[in-house]
């Protein structure tokens, strides 16, 4: 291992709040401290659902006074998203929430213009209207000026960064969550967006995680701007403790569920594409094969339901009384289209129940256990579907990322795929971010020094099956 030490920082920013966490590296280990947190309130304006973009840049700059003295910073987030500059660098227009209705009918038009097979052999990933391949569609259908003067589409992660050094290049893997990039051919693909009507002018640059993007433009200081794995996705699976030798499904469980296999090669066959799996770039040259799943959304649109009614639960008062309900609780889809924008979701819980046949869940201890529920039986759809695509069998779920922490969907999962479940770690998205640049620091070697860091680092908890696994 090359070793050394240092002190590093990644910004990691969710769909329901941001956090900037610090690392110290001693050359053996690896400690992490959240040194700032804040939330990510979306705002509607006019109909639509945006980013409050410049309040999350304020927080990434309060993140980064509040860290002191750091060799580099990393910032990772989202997928899909994007902001649109003009020729001096300035933003056209606050980006657009991927849960905006702006994309209704895109994928059906795209299928209508190119054969879906051909849209999937390039693209690999699974078709969701919150891809950004619809959401331009939809800006080009509308003939919005924003795309037509545009010089430069930034993802999320690249537009921070941008605002940070200056540098205005997108990373690899999430340039692969917007299906407008060809996955075996390593760049945008171009002559697919022409067919769609997408413009393609503004799509600049690709570069691999770990590219040194250049120093901070905010202080007179060493620091450098890295290039993670800037979907955070990637960076959580780079810090997934995989043991050598041992097949195995990762979960990157928060506000959706992500639910895949690391590879060393994209799969775009027709099975595949039937199970609308995505193949998403990882961090050295792997691929992340895996399915979104709407995952604790459900729960988080719950509690801000209830709280609009007086009742502001904890999140940890909702897992007690999750808890205590009955074990033979309902199932919904939790995938359901009805689930996918902000809603009274209680109620949209209670009405998918009745619909299926099942008596609609009575009290929040039994709403908050037929999502997280529901969702588990998901990840074991999504694991049957990676099984029979790869055709290998898995022995051990590896569920990282903030419902790591929720012992209730960790057990549920482990009882839905009747396998071992290996929990944590929890910051695993920022602790991915961190290993990544300190690759490019010469502090590691490789990724697989990386995991054996986490391994050494941090402390697991496995959550054995209470059932035989079903067949």
């Amino acid at each position: 291992m090359p070793g050394g030490a240092a002190r590093l920082l990644a910004i990691d920013l969710g769909a329901e709040s941001g956090r900037a966490v610090a690392g110290a590296f001693d050359g053996d280990r690896l400690a992490v401290h959240e040194v700032h947190r804040f939330p990510n309130v979306p705002v509607e304006v006019g109909g639509t659902l945006h980013w409050d973009a410049l309040r999350l840049h304020a927080d990434v700059l309060d993140g980064l006074r509040a860290a002191g003295d750091v060799a580099s910073v990393g910032i990772d987030t989202w997928g899909v998203d994007f902001g649109l500059l003009d020729r001096a660098g300035r933003l056209l227009g606050n980006p657009v929430h991927y849960r905006d209705r702006r994309t209704d009918g895109q994928v059906e038009r795209a299928r209508s213009l190119v054969p879906p097979g051909e849209i999937y052999a390039r693209t690999g990933i699974q078709f969701l209207a919150i891809n950004t391949l619809y959401q331009l569609m939809a800006l080009a259908e509308a003939g919005d000026p924003q795309l037509h003067i545009a010089d430069r589409l930034l993802l999320m992660p690249a537009l921070f960064a941008y605002w940070l050094c200056g540098a205005s290049a997108c990373e690899r893997t999430i340039a692969t969550t917007t299906q407008c990039y060809d996955v075996r051919a390593g760049a945008w693909a171009r002559d697919l967006l022409d067919r769609l009507g997408v413009p393609t002018r503004p799509l600049g640059e690709v570069v691999e995680p770990g590219t040194d993007l250049g120093p901070l433009r905010s202080r007179p200081s060493a620091t450098r701007v890295i290039a993670p794995g800037t979907h955070d996705t990637a960076s959580a699976v780079a810090a997934v403790p995989f043991a050598p030798g041992r097949p195995a499904a990762f979960v990157s469980a928060g506000t959706w569920s992500l639910v895949g296999m690391e590879l060393d090669r994209p799969v775009v066959t027709d099975a595949a594409r039937e199970a609308n799996l995505s193949n998403e770039g990882g961090v050295a040259g792997t691929v992340r094969l895996l399915k979104n799943v709407m995952g604790l959304w459900l729960v988080q649109e719950c509690r801000r339901a209830w709280a609009r009614q007086g009742r502001e639960w904890t999140y940890d008062e909702l897992l007690t009384m999750a808890e205590a309900a009955s074990t033979d609780g309902p199932l919904i889809d939790p995938d359901d289209e009805r689930l996918v924008r902000p809603a009274d979701m209680p109620a949209q819980i209670a009405a998918c129940c009745v619909e299926r046949g099942q008596p609609a869940p009575a009290s929040p201890g039994e709403v908050v256990h037929c999502a997280l529920a529901s969702v588990a039986r998901k990840h074991r759809v999504a694991l049957d579907h990676l099984e029979a695509v790869t055709g290998t069998a898995v022995d051990v779920v590896h569920v990282v990322g903030g419902g790591a922490r929720n012992a209730l969907l960790c057990q549920l999962t482990a009882d839905a795929c009747g396998r071992p479940v290996i929990a944590g770690p929890v910051e695993a998205t920022a602790i991915g971010n961190l290993l990544v640049q300190a690759t490019t620091l010469g502090l590691l070697g490789s990724l697989a020094e990386g995991r054996e860091l986490v391994r050494r680092s941090f402390e697991p908890r496995t959550y054995e099956p209470r059932q035989e696994r079903r067949p």
